[in-house]
């Protein structure tokens, strides 16, 4: 499959996928299904069940599970793209792809901050988050959905010049606090102007991670009032424990953890959002490309470090990186619900895993195998050759 593809038109035809084992939904609330069908017409669900019970005929794609599980595709809330491969942290292309090898359908970007020359003037960061927004629009690097055209603030900016973003279609900002604009008071203006408009806003915190971005601690964040504290765990370094804790406790925005950062402050975040009963607000990311690297099996391993060493049940902790994210990014993917896009991957546990089964498994710690990717109702990659091999793989039968 080409690496480089252009957004389907028009959607693709009847997609039946049936003999499902288990059924993640991505909804906390109830985060596994009994059904073990699934049909869907023109890339959006159309029904989920038992197969007697669904309409599975002239399908134009077909594929048995063959007894593995489905999730809806994994979210990467936190990626730093840049159109093409003009990038000096990692093959643009290559990384996507090798991403949805690790089971992510959707990325979203926190900034196209390593654009060689990126500009920070106002007219340059306006023309260059519109450009970043058009073009993973236009071309889905092996399907994944991209949702990218997230500038970077800076001071001298004014509420129409995020008027202007959002009429072009914009609707993400990039990190607060990786420009010029640092200061709690100046950052709550701008964001609310973003908000006014419908553009989300993520905010960087933690110690300085690029050259040009500096501390944002706690106070900064809470004044700032971001709609998703970004990499709360550490972009890479993390706040303190009492600070963390206190942005828990004192506000009710998203809390981002990503594999980039501070796995001993993951847990903490983890930890503070369970006795709080506010699990909801937990999302995954991965924050690459990044002086680290690059993680294709980045979000997997989130999932399965959270729920091994977080003690939250495996189908629970797949949620943070499905349906936690689609509700508080507003995305139509994430959840298997009737009239969502039909976004999946197929998993299964790893072959020889010490768990009996794909949930045991990730609970052990594990990370499991991917068999199959589809976005928009069509099949994007199958058997994953960046996990483990997973003891169960699904078969295209038609299509």
């Amino acid at each position: 499959m080409a690496h480089d593809e252009p957004a389907k038109t028009g959607g693709p035809g009847k997609l039946v996928i049936r003999n499902i084992g288990l059924l993640l939904s991505g909804e906390l609330a109830r985060p596994i299904l009994d059904a073990d069908t699934i049909v869907a017409v023109g890339g959006r669900i159309t029904g989920i069940g038992r197969e007697k019970d669904l309409d599975t005929a002239e399908a134009t794609t077909l594929i048995d599970a063959a007894g593995s599980a489905l999730a809806p595709g994994l979210i990467d809330s936190h990626v730093h793209p840049v159109a093409g491969d003009w990038t000096p942290r990692q093959n643009q292309l290559g990384w996507i792809d090798s991403c949805l090898h690790g089971g992510v359908t959707t990325m979203i970007s926190a900034g196209e901050v390593h654009t060689p020359g990126r500009p920070k003037d106002i007219v340059g960061l306006k023309a260059m988050a519109v450009f970043a927004q058009r073009a993973f629009a236009n071309a889905r690097p092996s399907g994944v959905k991209v949702l990218a055209g997230a500038p970077v603030i800076e001071q001298g900016m004014v509420e129409s010049d995020f008027r202007e973003l959002a009429e072009a279609g914009v609707k993400l900002l990039g990190e607060v606090g990786l420009g010029s604009v640092k200061a709690g008071a100046e950052a709550k203006q701008m964001v609310a102007w973003a908000r006014k408009y419908g553009i989300q806003s993520t905010i960087h915190t933690g110690g300085p991670s690029i050259p040009g971005s500096g501390l944002i601690d706690k106070d900064v964040v809470l004044e700032a009032d971001a709609d998703i504290i970004g990499h709360i765990n550490g972009g890479h370094t993390a706040l303190p424990d009492d600070q963390i804790t206190c942005l828990c406790e004192s506000c009710h925005r998203g809390l981002e953890l990503v594999h980039n950062g501070n796995e001993r402050s993951a847990l903490l975040t983890l930890r503070v959002a369970k006795e709080l009963g506010q699990l909801e607000r937990i999302i995954l990311g991965t924050d690459a490309p990044a002086g680290s690297g690059v993680q294709p099996l980045g979000i997997l391993r989130m999932v399965a470090m959270l729920s091994s060493l977080g003690e939250v049940p495996a189908e629970q902790a797949f949620c943070f990186a499905t349906g936690n994210t689609a509700r508080m990014r507003e995305l139509d993917s994430g959840l298997i619900e009737t009239g969502r896009s039909a976004d999946f991957v197929f998993l299964d546990k790893a072959q020889h895993s010490a768990g009996k089964d794909l949930l045991e498994s990730v609970r052990l710690g594990d990370l499991p195998g991917v068999g199959m990717t589809v976005i928009d109702g069509i099949v994007r990659s199958q058997r994953s050759r960046n996990t483990p091999p997973a003891t169960r793989v699904p078969l295209v039968v038609k299509g």
